[in-house]
């Protein structure tokens, strides 16, 4: 048996395998609205027979958005236009799920292929960016952030909870909190990006404080059966990894105390300094380390993109999930492809019966 197409169940809900597509930003709403865009693209992804797909960062409140073209739900309208695509993706097997975010200092920039720098000060599709500590992250995104007050703090944390609301209205079944990637949760956990004095920096436990609270507080709206997850940088390549491993086991310790069913593990991207050494699934040993040191199923991404790869990572016990993303853009039906390549027996059926009824048939036609 491949251990890539084993089922795999956590709280009540059961994948058809282990393969997840993760988040990728489209850039293509409209007052963070989706459309025939997203619709397409997560329906034809959905058909392709992975277990999980969630759909892109989704921004919290407008300030988090990564770019104008992001999506959002922060209202009533644009978490309705989500639910013909939550159908789309259950009507071919895969499970929905959706990732909230809130980008921090690295919002009100431009769409990657516009330039993926901040917006000018002069253009009025920009915005006040926020952040833990008025720093820059510097590079292409050199907008010094305002300094959240504890008024914001609690208001951003309440963004969180509303959007879980709404996410679940919408029929999602899956829930991933973005504190990854340099966005506003990692910044509050980085050191490069925190340099409060009060009882959200400092300290390790201070700088996990907005993290905890806020999955505390989603964890209380977010049904108990159903998963709810983080997506989280327990590395930043910045000299000072063994250190950051170590705060980052311990937050995933205090993640699993306070309700979270699976951590995502990532890099920080904190720093544009960072030296990342790049290289077909070089987090999953690291992935590894935070599975047994603090007992929580992860998954991740980053370079798994053949099949051989991806069983391996699930069979060693290295990830209970693997992230494949950029192989789905170049093959939506990329699990297909892998069964095939794994040997595994009537591999057709890893999509949805229409088409595997044509396929197992009809081979020599």
């Amino acid at each position: 048996m491949s251990a890539l197409f084993e089922p795999f169940k956590l709280k009540s809900t059961t994948l058809r395998n282990r393969i997840a597509v993760p988040p990728m930003c489209q850039y293509m709403a409209v007052d963070g609205v989706i459309n025939d865009w997203h619709h397409v693209h997560y329906a034809q992804i959905a058909r392709g027979g992975a277990g999980l797909v969630i759909v892109e960062a989704t921004a919290v409140s407008p300030e988090g958005r990564i770019t104008p073209g992001c999506t959002g739900i922060w209202n009533d309208e644009q978490a309705k236009a989500f639910a013909p695509t939550v159908a789309a993706i259950k009507a071919a097997g895969a499970v929905p799920g959706i990732q909230l975010a809130h980008a921090g200092r690295k919002a009100s920039a431009n769409r990657p292929w516009e330039g993926d720098d901040h917006i000018a000060e002069i253009d009025a599709r920009g915005w006040q960016t926020i952040a833990p500590s008025p720093i820059e992250f510097g590079a292409h995104l050199p907008k010094v952030p305002r300094a959240m007050t504890l008024d914001d703090i609690a208001r951003v944390r309440e963004d969180f909870v509303a959007a879980a609301k709404r996410a679940l209205d919408a029929g999602f079944e899956w829930l991933e909190l973005h504190f990854a990637h340099g966005y506003l949760g990692q910044s509050f956990f980085s050191e490069h990006s925190n340099q409060r004095n009060d009882a959200y920096g400092g300290s390790l436990e201070n700088r996990s404080r907005f993290l905890l609270e806020t999955l505390a507080a989603v964890r209380k709206v977010w049904p108990e059966h159903l998963p709810l997850t983080a997506r989280f940088g327990v590395i930043e390549y910045d000299g000072r990894d063994e250190q950051t491993l170590a705060e980052s086991i311990e937050l995933a310790k205090n993640f699993k105390r306070e309700g979270l069913d699976m951590l995502g593990v990532s890099v920080g991207f904190s720093t544009p300094a960072a030296r990342i050494p790049w290289a077909p699934a070089f987090l999953a040993p690291i992935a590894q380390k935070v599975r047994r040191a603090a007992g929580l199923p992860v998954s991740s991404a980053w370079g798994i993109g053949t099949p051989e790869l991806a069983e391996r990572c699930v069979a060693s016990e290295q990830l209970d999930l693997v992230m494949v993303g950029r192989a789905h853009l170049a093959n939506p039906h990329w699990p297909y492809f892998a069964a095939q390549e794994l040997r595994v027996e009537r591999a057709a059926w890893t999509l949805p019966a229409p088409y595997a009824h044509w396929l197992e048939r009809y081979k020599m036609g």
